[in-house]
């Protein structure tokens, strides 16, 4: 992680962190501290963390769109998507509150999509608690 942002500083951080919003079992947390750790500059390493976030959720969304119903149970045969099935048909659109947590999150954008939730409800509710977990991990390096 630390050389792709060290090679590539701030489009490293946001493609590191367009990954870890994906299934990929990497920390977008950890990406960001290691940029400031790195005494990359506050806001932009805010701006371009949530940024590659933010495409990576819309990645998901979109996947999950497109789905089947038929291969969706097919999918929700893996431990945290139906975990996440679960918490998305007992809480609906409501459930997209729970989308910044580790391991559950990104499963929840990409049911968000499947369940055909609003996007534009979607994206402001995933992309400012986004921004709020980073500011959050920001704070601790000031």
């Amino acid at each position: 992680m630390t050389p792709l942002i060290t090679n590539f500083g701030y489009l490293g951080l946001m493609a590191f962190c367009f990954l870890a919003a994906t299934i990929l079992p990497v920390s977008s947390e950890a990406a960001l501290a290691a940029a400031l750790a790195l005494k990359m500059s506050v806001l932009p390493a805010l701006t371009f963390a949530t940024a590659g976030n933010c495409a990576g959720i819309v990645c998901n969304y979109w996947l999950g769109s497109k789905v089947e119903e038929k291969l969706l149970h097919r999918h929700l045969q893996k431990k945290p998507l139906a975990h996440a099935y679960g918490i998305m048909q007992r809480w609906g659109k409501w459930s997209l509150l729970l989308s910044w947590l580790p391991v559950i999150g990104d499963p929840i954008t990409y049911l968000a999509g499947a369940l055909r939730i609003n996007f534009y409800l979607f994206m402001v509710i995933a992309s400012v608690l986004r921004f709020l977990r980073y500011l959050a991990i920001a704070g601790l390096f000031e």
